[in-house]
C-alpha cells in the first residue's frame, strides 16, 4: 500500500472524530498503546484496525517545540501517532476559532486589539503553518475545507469567517437543526452580498445624511442635547435593511425600542420625520412653547425631542403596506424594551373571534436597539429576554442590535460589567450573537440580513453587537476629555465611516471622491432648506391640538348597557359546563358548581363569580379580555379559577374560551416571576390593542413596587408626555388581615400622588357587584376615552358575603363612585357624624356589632378616588343637615393611604363649621404591624372610635 493511501485511509479514520472528540481519541490511542488491555474491547478492536492504516514514516518534517496539552501527545511520539498528533491538532484549531474566533477578530474601530486567546494559534497545539500545509483540508471540516488545497487554507478561511471584522458566537444555541443553519451562513457566505455601484452609493448617501444630519446640528444649535450617533452611524442603514427585508417578506410592522443615543437620527431617516420639524422643535417652536405651560391642554405636557415617538407607513406595492413604529420612551432606557414587545404581540394577534387569539408571528417583527452599558446593567433586560419563548408573552424572535460606544456616560466597561462583551448576558438565553466592527457597514448589513432570516426561519431573538464609538460627550454639552483623555485623543483623529467607506469607494473605482462631495453638499443644502421652513413657521408634521379635559368627565360619562337576568343566567351556565369526560379537582368542583345557587334573591355572588360574569358579558359585547398576573389562572387567593385542569389527564379547560355568546377572544396566563417587565408587556399591548380590555393582576399589591418606573414613566403620564391612549386595569390586592407588613398595602398613595390630568382612574370597590360595573364600564371607555384603571382589590372580601351581590343588582345597577348608608336613610336629621371610608374597611365599619347602636353616625363608602368625586359627595352631605363632624377612616397609617390625598379635597366640600378628621394608624415607616394581636387591636380601636359617640385619642387628627 502506497504511503498516500495509507494517510487517506488514517485521516478517514480519524474523521471520525469531529472537533474535541479528536483529542479524546487521541488519549485513547495513547493508553492503548502503552496497554491495549486498558480501553474497552470496541475500542480496542478500533485501534487495531487503525495501526493498519496508520503510516509507517515519520513525515519529513519536524513538529515544533510543544506546551501544555500538546506535550502530553508529543511524550509519546513514535513513528505512528505523529500524524495522530498533527490531525488532532488541526481539528481542534479549527474547532477553537469556530468557537472563540470572536476572542481575536478585529470589531473595534479605534484598532484597539482583541483580546486573543491561545488556543486560536497553531503553536498552542504544537504544530506549524506547514504541518498544516501538509494535512488534508477535510481535518477542519465544514464549508472552509470545500476547494481548499490544504489544512492551512482551510484553516484560513475559518479566521476569515470567525475573526474578521464579523465575528460570531453560536456555541449557546442548543438546538442542532439552528447550530447547523447559522453554521452554513456563515460558511457560505449566505448573507454576503457583492458590492455593487448602485448599492454602494445608496449607502454612501444615507451615510453621509445621518453624518451631514449631526453635523448640522452640532453647528447650528451648539451645546443643545440630541444625543448623537456618530461613532455608531450604521445603526440606520441597518434598519434601511431590517425595514426592507420586512417589507420583502410580507410583513405588515416593524416596532422599534431604543432610548435616546441616535433617537433624532433613526426618527429623521428610518421614521421619516421631516427635518423641519426636528428643527422646529431644537428652535422650542411657537406652539411646542404655548402647549408646555397653557394649563388648558388638560395635563398634555409634551415630551423632550429625544423621547418622542413617530410612525411611518410605506407604500408596499401588491403586498400589505409596512408601518414602522418607534415607541416613545423615557430616559429610563432599557424599560421600554418590554412595551414594544407588547405592541409586537398585540399587532400579531386576531381577537375578533371567540377563543384564543389567533398569533401570526410573521405580521409584526420587534426591532430593541440596546446601549452597551444599559444592556448588561438594567435588571429589566433580563426580565424581558425571559420572556421571549413563554406562551403568555413571546413574538417569535426578536432582534437585538446593541448600539455599543464603549463607554457609559463616563464609566468604563471595566466598570460598568463583569463580562467581557456587553452581549454576554444573552448567551443565558441560547440568543446566538453576531459581533460587527461599526467602521464596516457593509458588513453590518450582512449581520442584519442573516439576524432577520434567522428570526423569520426559528422564530427566536437574536443578537447583533455593532461596537462603534461615541464621538462626542454623553451629550453634547459634556466635556468626554475630562475622564477619558487618551480614548477622546483618539477619536478626534479617527475618521468618520462615511469617509472611510467613500474611500473606499474611490479605491475601488466605483464612486470618485468628486461624486462624494457632491452627496454631501446635496444634503447640507436640503438641511438648509428645512431650517428656512422651520424658521418661517413652515412646519411639516407640526404636533396637533390637544382638547381640553376637566376632572369629573369621567363621572359625566355615557354608561354601559345593562346584562338582563336572562342573559346574566345564560352566561353563568355556561361557564358551568365542561366537557363530557373532563373531571376537574372534585373539591373545587363542588365550589363551582356553588355558583349555580347563588342566582336567586338572597344572592351570594362572590368576587370570583361577579368577575367571570363581567368577562363573559364583554366578550358577548364584542370586546376582547387579556388577564396575566403570577397567579392569575387561578387567583393568587384560589378566587378566580378561570382555567381547570383534569385531576385524571392533566388536561386544561378555559371555559371564558368556550363560551357561546362570546365574539371576541378571552387569554390568560401565569405571568413569570416578573413585575417591571410583564407590567410593560401589558402597557405596550394596551397601547396598541385599543380595542381589549387588558389587565395585570399582582400576586399581592405591594409587588407593583418593582414596577415603579413603568408606572410613573409610562402608565401614569405617558397620556401627557406622547399622547399614547392606555385602557389597561391593574389589579392591586390590599387590605390589612393581620399577616404582617408585607402584602399590607398596595401603597394607594403613591398612585393618588400620580393622580392629576385625567391621567387614570383610581377606585377602591367594596363589593363584587360594584367591581363587576367597573369592569363592564373600562370596557365601555375603551371605545370612547379609554384611560387606565388602578383597582385596589380585596383578599378577605373575596369570599365575605358583606361583599357579596346578587343577581338583580348585577343586572340593573350601575357603578356608583360614592355609595350613601342604607341604615341612614330613614334618620337623617340625627346623623351628627359621618364617617367615610373606601374598601375593606368601609364593610368592617358596616358589619361591625357596634354600627346598629351608632345611631347618629352614617357610614359612606367612597369607591372612585381619582378623578374625585366631588359631585356625588357633596350632593350626600347635603342629605345630612346637622353633620358636625366628617371624619376619614382608614386602615393604613396616616402618612399612608388617602389622608394626604383625600383631606384637601374634604375640606373644600364641607363648611368652616364641620369638624374635618382623621382616624387611621399612626404614622410609621412600615405599613403594618407584624403581630396579629397587635393588628387585632389596633383594627378594634378603628372601627370603636369612628363608631362610637365621641372621638377616642387613638389615631384621632383634627384638620382646622
Amino acid at each position: 500500500m502506497t504511503m498516500q493511501k495509507t494517510n487517506d485511509k488514517f485521516i478517514e479514520a480519524l474523521n471520525s472524530f469531529y472537533g474535541p472528540n479528536a483529542g479524546y481519541a487521541l488519549e485513547l490511542y495513547e493508553r492503548y498503546q502503552q496497554d491495549p488491555s486498558s480501553v474497552d474491547p470496541a475500542t480496542r478492536a478500533f485501534f487495531d484496525n487503525w495501526q493498519t492504516v496508520a503510516p509507517d514514516q515519520t513525515p519529513a518534517y519536524s513538529p515544533a517545540p510543544v506546551t501544555n496539552q500538546a506535550q502530553t501527545m508529543a511524550s509519546s511520539a513514535s513513528t505512528n501517532p505523529l500524524l495522530v498528533t498533527h490531525v488532532a491538532a488541526a481539528t481542534a484549531l479549527a474547532h477553537a476559532i469556530r468557537e472563540r474566533g470572536h476572542l481575536g477578530a478585529h470589531l473595534d474601530p479605534l484598532g484597539t486589539p482583541p483580546m486573543g486567546d491561545p488556543a486560536l494559534q497553531p503553536e498552542y497545539y504544537g504544530i506549524t503553518d506547514a504541518d498544516l500545509a501538509q494535512l488534508p483540508a477535510s481535518i477542519v471540516g465544514g464549508h472552509a475545507a470545500e476547494g481548499a488545497a490544504n489544512a492551512y487554507e482551510a484553516i484560513q478561511r475559518v479566521r476569515e469567517m470567525y475573526s474578521g471584522t464579523i465575528s460570531y458566537q453560536f456555541d449557546q444555541v442548543k438546538g442542532p437543526a439552528e447550530r447547523a443553519w447559522l453554521r452554513d451562513a456563515v460558511g457560505l457566505a449566505l448573507f454576503e452580498q457583492p458590492i455593487q455601484p448602485e448599492g454602494a452609493r445608496a449607502l454612501l448617501r444615507r451615510l453621509t445624511e445621518v453624518e451631514a444630519f449631526e453635523r448640522f446640528l452640532h453647528t447650528t444649535f451648539t451645546g443643545q442635547k440630541r444625543f448623537s450617533i456618530e461613532g455608531t452611524d450604521a445603526l440606520v442603514p441597518m434598519l434601511d435593511e431590517i425595514v426592507e427585508e420586512a417589507a420583502n417578506t410580507g410583513t405588515h410592522e416593524v416596532l422599534i425600542g431604543m432610548a435616546h443615543r441616535g433617537r433624532l437620527n433613526v426618527l429623521a431617516h428610518v421614521l421619516g420625520k421631516p427635518y423641519s420639524a426636528i428643527i422646529s422643535e431644537f428652535m422650542h417652536g411657537k406652539h411646542n412653547s404655548e402647549t408646555a405651560v397653557d394649563s388648558t391642554y388638560g395635563g398634555w405636557t409634551g415630551d423632550v425631542k429625544y423621547h418622542l415617538g413617530a410612525e411611518q407607513v410605506l407604500d408596499n406595492g401588491d403586498k400589505t403596506d409596512l408601518k414602522i413604529k418607534l415607541s416613545p420612551n423615557p430616559s429610563h432606557l432599557e424599560f421600554v424594551n418590554p412595551v414594544v414587545q407588547g405592541m409586537t404581540r398585540a399587532a400579531q394577534e386576531n381577537r375578533e373571534q371567540p377563543g384564543k387569539p389567533v398569533q401570526d408571528f410573521d405580521c409584526a417583527i420587534p426591532v430593541l436597539i440596546h446601549g452597551d452599558a444599559a444592556f448588561p446593567g438594567e435588571g429589566i433586560v433580563a426580565e424581558t429576554m425571559n420572556l421571549w419563548r413563554l406562551r403568555g408573552y413571546t413574538v417569535g424572535g426578536t432582534i437585538h442590535i446593541i448600539a455599543n460606544n464603549q463607554i457609559g456616560f463616563t464609566t468604563e466597561p471595566q466598570d460598568g460589567r463583569s463580562t467581557y462583551f456587553a452581549s454576554d448576558l444573552a448567551k443565558g438565553f441560547e440568543i446566538p450573537i453576531i459581533h460587527v466592527n461599526a467602521d464596516d457597514p457593509e458588513i453590518c448589513l450582512q449581520a442584519v440580513r442573516l439576524a432577520k432570516a434567522y428570526r423569520d426561519r426559528f422564530h427566536k431573538d437574536i443578537m447583533v453587537d455593532l461596537i462603534g464609538y461615541r464621538r462626542w460627550g454623553h451629550n453634547e454639552g459634556d466635556e468626554p476629555a475630562f475622564t477619558q483623555p487618551q480614548l477622546y485623543e483618539e477619536i478626534r483623529k479617527h475618521p468618520t465611516v462615511r469617509e472611510i467607506y467613500s474611500k473606499r469607494l474611490a479605491d475601488l473605482g466605483i464612486i470618485g471622491q468628486q461624486e462624494a462631495d457632491n452627496i454631501l453638499k446635496e444634503v447640507m443644502s436640503d438641511l438648509e432648506e428645512a431650517k428656512r421652513k422651520a424658521d418661517g413657521g413652515d412646519v411639516e408634521g407640526a404636533t396637533e391640538e390637544v382638547e381640553s379635559e376637566t376632572e369629573g368627565d369621567y363621572q359625566r360619562g355615557d354608561v354601559p348597557q345593562s346584562v338582563s337576568v336572562q342573559r346574566l343566567t345564560e352566561f353563568n351556565q355556561a361557564l358551568l359546563e365542561w366537557p363530557r369526560g373532563f373531571s376537574p379537582n372534585s373539591k373545587l368542583a363542588r365550589l363551582l358548581q356553588r355558583r349555580a345557587t347563588t342566582l336567586g334573591p338572597e344572592g351570594g355572588i362572590d368576587w370570583g363569580q361577579a368577575e367571570a360574569l363581567a368577562f363573559a358579558s364583554i366578550l358577548a359585547d364584542g370586546t376582547a379580555v387579556r388577564l396575566t398576573g403570577q397567579d392569575a389562572e387561578r387567583g393568587t387567593f384560589s378566587h378566580r379559577h378561570a382555567v381547570l385542569h383534569d385531576q385524571n389527564t392533566g388536561q386544561i379547560y378555559t371555559p371564558l374560551q368556550h363560551l357561546p355568546q362570546a365574539k371576541a377572544s378571552f387569554a390568560i396566563y401565569n405571568s413569570p416571576i416578573s413585575e417591571a417587565a410583564v407590567m410593560g408587556f401589558e402597557y405596550g399591548y394596551s397601547v396598541y390593542a385599543e380595542d381589549a380590555l387588558v389587565l395585570w393582576e399582582a400576586q399581592f399589591g405591594d409587588f407593583a413596587n418593582v414596577a415603579q418606573v413603568i408606572i410613573d414613566q409610562f402608565i401614569a403620564s405617558g397620556r401627557a408626555k406622547w399622547r399614547q391612549k392606555s385602557g389597561l386595569v391593574l389589579l392591586l390586592p390590599h387590605g390589612y388581615e393581620g399577616q404582617g407588613p408585607e402584602h399590607s398595602s398596595a401603597r394607594p398613595e403613591r398612585y393618588l400622588a400620580l393622580s392629576a390630568g385625567q391621567n387614570w382612574r383610581v377606585a377602591n370597590c367594596s363589593t363584587s357587584g360594584q367591581y363587576f360595573h367597573l369592569l363592564r364600564k373600562q370596557a365601555f371607555e375603551l371605545r370612547h376615552d379609554p384611560r387606565p384603571l388602578v383597582i385596589f382589590t380585596p383578599k378577605s372580601l373575596l369570599r365575605n358575603p358583606n361583599a357579596g351581590t346578587t343577581l338583580q343588582e348585577l343586572a340593573e345597577g350601575q357603578f356608583q363612585a360614592v355609595i350613601d348608608d342604607p341604615l341612614a336613610q330613614g334618620r337623617k336629621g340625627d346623623i351628627r357624624r359621618v364617617v367615610l371610608a373606601t374598601g375593606k374597611i368601609a364593610i368592617d365599619l358596616l358589619s361591625h356589632e357596634s354600627r346598629k347602636q351608632a345611631d347618629d353616625v352614617a357610614v359612606v363608602k367612597v369607591e372612585m378616588l381619582y378623578p374625585f368625586p366631588a359631585g356625588e359627595l357633596t350632593q350626600i352631605l347635603a342629605n345630612y343637615p346637622n353633620m358636625q363632624e366628617l371624619i376619614w377612616v382608614q386602615e393604613e397609617p396616616r402618612n399612608m393611604g388617602y389622608w394626604r390625598y383625600i383631606s384637601p379635597r374634604l375640606r373644600e366640600l364641607v363648611e368652616t363649621n364641620v369638624e374635618l378628621r382623621v382616624i387611621a394608624r399612626p404614622e410609621q415607616s412600615s405599613p403594618a404591624t407584624g403581630f396579629l394581636d397587635r393588628y387585632q387591636m389596633e383594627q378594634e380601636q378603628i372601627i370603636t372610635s369612628a363608631l362610637s359617640s365621641t372621638i377616642k385619642e387613638y389615631g384621632g387628627t383634627h384638620v382646622r
